[in-house]
């Protein structure tokens, strides 16, 4: 199918509108089958687009000995390749670390599917793509319809064969075009016939099959529906940005996990019913007594089918319990799930239930519609049935099985010889059967203490005695039903204390998880958070974890908290291969590391701490000879992470919400000093520039007395001003911190001495006084200050009471204390202004007051240095009229020498 002009500007203009940090455009040349033209029409495209003016470079390209293709190759630029020829003729892998080096406008990168040679970054080469996307570098890639993961069930039974190299739907879904490149079936077979497919014989032969009308015509119908079908969708995308709304769909589709390989089959049909229906998609997984004992092949399947619908876009979800049906029952309904899919073996039924766990289902979610997908083979393969694994041996239990057998047959002689009946003895021995299994490991001793309780019972207490034979016909039935019995009551007794043991754990894992978010809550920075975070996943998983948080755009040092009972080698997990894996992870926001695709070689399985797009941190948890975590703990360490980073970026915000504060805090108090000043200096300003001018150009004019009046003016109101600006300049050096105390022993008298003659010359106006209740009082200080907070506290009184006012400056010990008080009997201060006195910028709205001339420095500047001395500074009433301002200072001892 050729590319129409008006596609081909459009794919042109998505690539020269690259923005930086956007995230490249992603085109998918796809067809149905090999030798289609693919890799020629991307370089088709490719050319078109260099000659537009793109900075085109080829990454990988697989020419397949094909000459008009390799002659498409002259003229564009190829990166190097890496490691070995992967299949003999001469090609290499694609270099990921060097295209991300080059980082071009447009690379060219064949086979999307491919699988990488070990020792890459990545273990697909679709991730290498997606690297780049994320990078922003636009790519141009081709594949089959066969490899779309969705579609391999129906890919083999068309062709007869499994294709092992695919790509997960999200990956075809998320392509920004898709040019389905077009051949009519007999032309294509011709072309085989011919050698022009395939180089290798050998491979040749092996694809044989495939090049028949019936199959072709089925896979290029199939490849027309999926480009179809993501046409459709990218018209869908635009137009929910267009009209700013995003579809949601109504559908959930519910799909149940295990660990059968025929489980693929579900999940892929679930997953292409979520995209025809456009609903959501969840996969469950029940783990119940049966499931935990599992071999190591089916935890494989099972983390195999996890990673598939992880891959196809469902959202995992784990419930614990015994009834199946039940829990997949409760979880729809809770879940408002509109379809479920689930397999079905023919073989399986649980225990001696009469209906099958997908019959017991339908029963209980009648409404919902249920799809069956047939299974061929059972969902576990439990490891403790003997049949298929022998149980390991343990002298511990068998020796508890030996005792409680002997303690029966004791107890049983004693029955007998008290003439008890033997139905007595054999609920003896029932009761010790139901002992050893509560204090045994394994049904293999329940079954060996049923077997032998029967034996003992035959040999000690059934005629004749001391033998194995039984006269009595009946006997044989009560064996058997002694048996019977003994097997029933083991084996619920080993059930309930499964049961138990299972509840037991998702109590404390609950238990963690519920603590994680309450410690969260409390934590107070975002190192506590981390802190308490890796504590609770510690506890949870039994492993080391190592955390790197994020300081200004880059991974801290890791932080290593090593499970119980453990030593930690830091160089072994956190050495410069490891933390470029956690770099990685930070810069792309996915995880890596063992157990994944990407890094598989690390020791640790790293996450990205996240929230939205911003990486706060990455947890690393230390897999190294450990098995991989199980589908519930994968669960609860997202869950537990996830509440990790909702707790950073809400510090983050707090942090950023407090600096916006202080900004705000500063742009106000900038703009309310900015205001004050402007209009507090025009008027000394005004007043010094107009007598200044009068002296100027009248000077002959005045009598001496009106120049020195003039004179006075200008020196009272310079005098303003450079107290003014001493203020400002003190309360800048206190909220600095830059201000140094010279601290000494002063006499109290001479201090308040020195800072009279400072003060403002309309003290002459008032009646000052000096009262002190010793001549020596001492207090230790930083003069210079004090003297200033006395001239402030002074001149306040003076501003603010009438003429002919008492002002009484004391000072008083009060024990090891220096009291000193400015007091007045003017008007007073209202009780709603004390509170604000002391605060910057706040004047008193008094008549009396020069409401002109008053910044609200001088009290603000005062409480400052009294708090810098360890003093406390406050205002009162006094009685029967004015205002007393008071401050402490630490006193000090007079010493006398003769």
């Amino acid at each position: 199918m050729a590319t129409s002009p008006m596609e081909s500007a459009f794919a042109r203009t998505q690539i020269t509108g690259k923005t930086p940090g956007s995230r490249g455009k992603l085109k998918i040349f796809i067809g149905y089958a090999p030798g289609t033209g693919k890799t020629y029409a991307m370089l088709k495209a490719g050319h078109a687009a260099q000659e537009d003016g793109v900075d085109v470079v080829a990454g990988y390209v697989n020419p397949h000995a094909r000459p008009d293709t390799a002659a498409l190759l002259k003229g564009l630029e190829m990166l190097p390749h890496t490691g070995n020829a992967n299949d003999g003729l001469g090609f290499q892998e694609f270099e990921l670390d060097h295209a991300l080096q080059r980082k071009p406008g447009l690379i060219l990168v064949d086979d999307l599917a491919h699988t990488n040679a070990a020792g890459n970054r990545h273990k697909r080469r679709y991730q290498d793509v997606e690297e780049l996307l994320r990078a922003g570098i636009h790519v141009y890639t081709t594949m089959n319809v066969q490899q779309i993961e969705s579609l391999a069930d129906t890919v083999a039974s068309i062709t007869g064969m499994s294709v092992k190299e695919r790509i997960p739907d999200s990956v075809f879904e998320c392509a920004d075009q898709v040019e389905f490149v077009d051949i009519e079936p007999e032309t294509l077979i011709v072309r085989f016939l011919k050698g022009k497919i395939y180089s290798d014989r050998e491979t040749e032969q092996t694809n044989a099959h495939l090049f028949t009308n019936e199959k072709l015509n089925a896979l290029r119908e199939m490849a027309l529906q999926q480009t179809a079908a993501q046409l459709n969708r990218i018209a869908l995308q635009i137009g929910a940005k267009n009209s700013r709304n995003e579809f949601s769909g109504k559908d959930h589709i519910l799909v149940c996990l295990s660990s059968s390989a025929s489980n693929k089959k579900v999940i892929r049909t679930a997953a292409r019913m979520a995209e025809v229906f456009h609903g959501q998609f969840t996969a469950l997984f029940v783990e119940t007594p049966e499931t935990e004992p599992v071999t190591k092949k089916n935890k494989i399947g099972l983390r195999e089918n996890l990673r598939l619908a992880e891959q196809l876009g469902a959202k995992i979800a784990t419930v614990y319990g015994d009834d199946i049906s039940g829990q997949i029952a409760e979880y729809a309904k809770t879940s408002h799930v509109s379809k479920i899919v689930l397999g079905r073996s023919p073989r399986q039924k649980r225990g001696f239930a009469k209906s099958t766990v997908v019959d017991k289902l339908i029963d209980l979610v009648p409404n919902i519609e249920t799809y069956i997908i047939p299974y061929s083979e059972p969902v576990f393969h439990k490891k403790s049935a003997i049949y298929l694994k022998s149980p390991a041996f343990s002298l511990a239990d068998m020796g508890k099985t030996a005792s409680i057998l002997a303690a029966c047959t004791l107890v049983g002689a004693w029955f007998n010889h008290l003439g008890f009946r033997e139905a007595n003895i054999i609920t003896v021995y029932i009761l010790g059967v139901l002992l050893n299994a509560t204090v045994t490991k394994g049904r293999l001793y329940s079954a060996i203490c049923s077997i032998m309780s029967v034996i003992v019972f035959n040999f000690f207490f059934t005629e004749p005695y001391y033998s194995l034979r039984a006269y009595d016909p009946g006997y044989p039935v009560t064996f058997l039903v002694m048996l019977v019995a003994s097997f029933v009551m083991s084996t619920l007794t080993m059930r309930v204390r499964e049961q138990a043991m299972q509840s037991a754990q998702k109590a404390y894992r609950t238990e963690v998880l519920l603590e994680t978010s309450r410690k969260l809550q409390q934590a107070t920075d975002s190192s506590a958070i981390i802190d308490e975070t890796a504590i609770q996943l510690v506890k949870l998983l039994d492993r080391t974890i190592i955390f790197y948080s994020v300081r200004h755009e880059g991974l801290s040092e890791p932080l290593i908290f090593p499970k119980r009972g453990s030593a930690v080698d830091p160089q072994i997990y956190t050495g410069e291969n490891e933390h470029a894996v956690a770099e990685w992870v930070y810069q792309n926001n996915k995880r890596a590391g063992a157990t994944t695709e990407t890094f598989s070689d690390a020791h640790c399985l790293y996450h990205a701490v996240r929230g939205g797009d911003s990486v706060f941190a990455v947890a690393a948890i230390v897999m190294d000879r450990e098995d991989p975590l199980d589908v519930f703990e994968q669960s609860l360490t997202i869950a537990m992470l996830g509440e990790c980073a909702l707790a950073l970026e809400k510090e983050r915000l707090n942090d950023q919400q407090k600096e916006i504060f202080m900004q705000i805090r500063q742009e106000q108090l900038r703009a309310n000093l900015l205001r004050q000043i402007s209009h507090d200096l025009r008027t000394p300003l005004t007043s010094i520039s107009g007598n200044a001018g009068i002296l100027i150009g009248n000077s002959g004019m005045l009598s001496e007395e009106q120049r020195t009046s003039l004179y006075t003016d200008i020196y009272d109101d310079a005098m303003w001003l450079i107290l003014l600006v001493e203020n400002l300049l003190s309360i800048s050096r206190m909220d600095n911190g830059t201000i140094n105390l010279n601290l000494q022993a002063e006499l109290m008298e001479e201090v308040i001495a020195e800072a009279l003659l400072h003060v403002n010359r309309s003290k002459d106006n008032h009646i000052i006084q000096t009262v002190l209740e010793d001549e020596w009082i001492m207090a230790r200080m930083d003069t210079r200050l004090i003297v200033q907070v006395l001239i402030n506290l002074v001149d306040n009184a003076i501003k603010y009471t009438h003429t002919g006012s008492h002002i009484t400056i004391s000072a008083r010990r009060d024990n090891d204390r220096v009291v000193v008080e400015v007091s007045d009997d003017g008007p007073g201060i209202a009780e709603e202004a004390k509170a604000k006195l002391f605060e910057m910028f706040y004047t008193a709205d008094n008549i009396r007051g020069d409401g002109h001339r008053g910044l609200g420095l001088g009290l603000s500047l005062c409480k400052s240095i009294v708090s810098a001395h360890g003093g406390t500074i406050g205002v009162r009433d006094r009685f029967p009229q004015g205002t007393v301002f008071y401050f402490t200072l630490q006193s000090e001892e007079v010493s006398v020498y003769e």
